[in-house]
């Protein structure tokens, strides 16, 4: 069945993006936003502002704080919030999304309990959860603009990840499906941190020879440490993988290229942390995958080297040198 609304909670820039999506292809929707004043301004003016300005919001596309309003009629769920304020935020949808389907479109990992997105949701849904993951390469300001995208829906419930590849789809934004949630969602998590590192290398001029190693090499890192979570290896090489790797590494958009890139010039990361809203969720994501990363005794050089920059305060050049000086192995060697 193809009747009934779509709700996306989370009106940053990819919450509207995907509302907008979902709108082309000729659904419901309704996008609730935390705070009410904020709501109120851009429900009266179809212009978000501060995270997507300048794409029309169309007038029948409800944008609202109210929960009982956003419920209403309700067939399925994005949940389109930073990850760090998942928790906090669907708090206010306790009890009510048991038995509905909810799409993760969240990318990262939680600090405090190293937690993915869907498996947040399921502490907060509780019994009855039910759960997929949207990811891929779809910068919001691509997506919002109606511009050719394509991205993959994964879910252990195979119907429930087909019936919202269906909803969502149109001439604009072409999903494919995959059963492999967990790695589906490390992917667009593990990515981020790849490219702050490729920003940085961007920022110091160490050249394209060495950003393709770079990029290369973190793909194998996200494979690794996906494959000690139980994910496929292959799907770090689709869409959600190589795919999403691709364009947050070398995109005019990328929020965590843009801050590396930043690190790499000589800003700190908390002045870089001051001078926006906009969420960069590889920098949240490097410091939960380092801890977890020695958990499971993952070998993962590029993010412990990005951690080192990030909070340790280590000089690039020189965690640079310590990636390129490590004993020397074959490529295919599993660290």
């Amino acid at each position: 069945m193809l009747d009934g609304k779509t709700l996306v909670i989370g009106d940053g820039g990819w919450g509207e993006s995907l509302a907008l999506a979902l709108h082309r292809a000729g659904r419901q929707v309704a996008l609730w936003g935390f705070d009410r004043e904020y709501v109120a301004e851009v429900a009266a003016s179809r212009d978000n502002r501060k995270y997507l300005p300048g794409i029309a919001i169309p007038p029948d596309l409800l944008w609202t704080h109210d929960v009982d309003e956003a419920l209403d009629g309700v067939v399925e769920v994005y949940s389109v919030v930073p990850t760090q304020f998942i928790r906090a935020t669907m708090h206010a949808f306790e009890g009510r999304l048991v038995g509905i389907p909810v799409l993760s479109a969240s990318k990262g990992l939680e600090i405090e309990t190293l937690q993915r997105p869907t498996e947040i949701l399921a502490d907060v849904i509780g019994t009855g959860a039910r759960l997929g993951v949207l990811s891929g390469p779809s910068h919001a300001e691509e997506v919002g603009r109606g511009m050719a995208t394509t991205v993959v829906i994964a879910a252990a419930d195979e119907q429930m990840a087909e019936t919202a590849q269906e909803r969502i789809s149109s001439d604009s934004f072409r999903v494919y499906t995959s059963d492999d949630l967990i790695g589906v969602e490390l992917g667009g998590a593990l990515k981020n941190i790849i490219a702050i590192a490729a920003g940085v290398a961007d920022g110091i001029g160490l050249g394209d020879n060495a950003k393709a190693a770079l990029v290369s090499r973190g793909l194998v890192e996200m494979a690794r440490f996906g494959e000690s979570c139980g994910a496929q290896r292959e799907t770090f090489f689709g869409l959600s993988g190589a795919g999403d790797l691709m364009v947050t590494c070398y995109s005019q958009h990328s929020r965590n290229r843009s801050l590396g890139q930043r690190i790499g010039s000589g800003e700190t990361l908390d002045q870089i942390l001051a001078s926006t809203d906009k969420v960069a969720e590889g920098v949240w994501t490097c410091k939960a995958i380092r801890r977890a990363a020695r958990e499971r005794q993952v070998e993962m050089p590029i993010t412990h080297a990005l951690a080192s920059i990030l909070f340790d305060g280590q000089d690039v050049r020189e965690a640079v040198s310590d990636l390129m000086t490590r004993p020397t192995k074959p490529e295919l060697d599993p660290a």
